[in-house]
């Protein structure tokens, strides 16, 4: 499956789930409106059951209109247009929502129109718990009526979430939901193992590249060779023996780095930590790098200001470490690579840096620069050499001898890579 073929599954899939989302709102808020609804009209019943039965108890003028006013989704105020006795009151609303099933705490108090506030609050549990007394002070009042009381739902949203049909709909969104996180999560992996197919198939590729190009030297050579006239020629000979060998060591070198990452990435390499002067290793990479390249003119100049320069770490990892940096600096610099490495303390720390004045990275690639595989794009797939596992090599090396590195680069103008060991642990 092409990368494209994953990102149009990929978009289908989102489009789908989104327009699941859509309709699952749409049907969620259909649903608590008809229960908001279903609510406002049970309570409306039984308050008006309520207001009759007051009026009729008082033997007043039945109600012409309707009594209930709703003030707010969860507070009503009832006008009955005649004298309210506290314990009539109470008797009717709890008879009134025993008739209409209703079965949520809700709080009421009555309108003193002498001092014109809301007296006799009461605080009533239908459901079985304790009952608290106390007066309904925040009920606000009203001055379109004289004689009324208001009743408050505190849990007026118990009501409507916690019936069976919402219920339902809760408990599909949260299944709507782990299939939704499901989904991302089976698009990052296959979309990351995309990735991880491309790199290593770019990594398949480069590889036979670099070992097609010395085996067809050495088989060329040897097909020299083997003509028995080159034995008459001395020179020529031991010119295509040098050839082979060179081309061996290659090899052996673009295997070893390749066998050095397995080893690295299965947690097997082992550090044979030594004392040793980092001045002098970086003088003796700096002297094989300057002779290490036939078609490019290598400058490599230093500022070594650190006085205390011994500590404790792998001479070999740390070695090829130092030649990863260079050899990349001068991979991806132009045809006369200016190099400059630099040495410094601070605060009982050894810095190293190893800078140049290459094409730089983009900030795209600053973030992926230390990825196994990863290679910085040039243009053209094989005018830069290498499997694109230096800098990873150089991450774990790094993090094995608990240092760290950090970059700045910018395109066109070139990279730095400073490495910083703590002193105090060579100690």
């Amino acid at each position: 499956m092409t990368r494209n073929t994953i990102r149009l599954v990929a978009l289908l899939g989102t489009i789908s789930i989104i327009g699941i989302i859509v309709i699952q709102i749409y049907w969620v808020q259909k649903a608590f409106d008809i229960r908001q609804k279903q609510f406002n009209q049970t309570v409306n019943i039984a308050l008006k059951n309520v207001a009759d039965n007051i009026v009729a108890f008082n033997h007043g003028v039945p109600l012409s209109e309707n009594p209930v006013n709703q003030v707010s989704s969860n507070y009503y105020v009832v006008n009955v247009n005649t004298v309210i006795d506290a314990g009539v009151l109470d008797h009717y609303l709890r008879e009134a929502f025993v008739a209409v099933n209703m079965n949520q705490d809700y709080e009421y108090a009555i309108y003193d129109c002498a001092t014109n506030q809301m007296v006799f609050g009461t605080y009533v549990s239908p459901t079985g718990h304790e009952e608290k007394m106390y007066p309904s002070v925040n009920l606000p009042v009203s001055n379109k009526f004289t004689y009324y009381f208001g009743i408050f739902f505190p849990n007026e949203s118990n009501f409507i979430t916690g019936a069976g049909e919402m219920g339902i709909w809760v408990f599909s969104s949260a299944i709507l939901l782990i299939v939704m996180t499901f989904f991302g999560y089976a698009i990052y992996i296959i979309l990351k193992q995309s990735r991880l197919s491309e790199i290593q198939k770019d990594f398949v590729n480069n590889m036979t590249h670099e070992f097609k190009t010395p085996l067809s030297t050495i088989a060329v050579s040897a097909d020299v060779l083997s003509n028995p006239s080159s034995l008459n020629n001395p020179d020529v000979y031991f010119n295509y023996v040098s050839i082979i060998k060179q081309e061996n060591s290659r090899l052996v070198s673009q295997v070893e780095k390749a066998l050095q990452m397995a080893n690295l990435d299965s947690g097997r390499v082992k550090l044979s930590r030594e004392k040793m002067d980092m001045h002098e290793l970086l003088r003796n990479a700096m002297d094989k790098m300057r002779l290490g390249y036939k078609n490019k003119i290598v400058n490599i100049s230093h500022e070594f200001e650190a006085t205390n320069v011994e500590v404790m770490a792998d001479k070999v990892h740390v070695s090829n470490l130092i030649f990863n940096l260079l050899d990349n600096a001068i991979k991806y610099s132009p045809e006369t690579a200016e190099i400059m490495v630099k040495t410094w303390n601070k605060k009982r720390a050894l810095y190293i840096s190893i800078a140049d004045k290459g094409i730089g990275l983009k900030k795209s690639d600053r973030k992926k620069v230390f990825d196994k595989f990863y290679r910085v794009s040039t243009g053209n797939v094989h005018n830069v050499k290498g499997f694109g596992l230096g800098l990873h090599y150089v991450k774990n090396i790094v993090r094995a001898h608990r240092w760290h590195i950090s970059l700045v680069s910018e395109p066109g103008i070139g990279t730095t890579f400073t490495i910083q060991i703590p002193l105090k642990e060579n100690e």
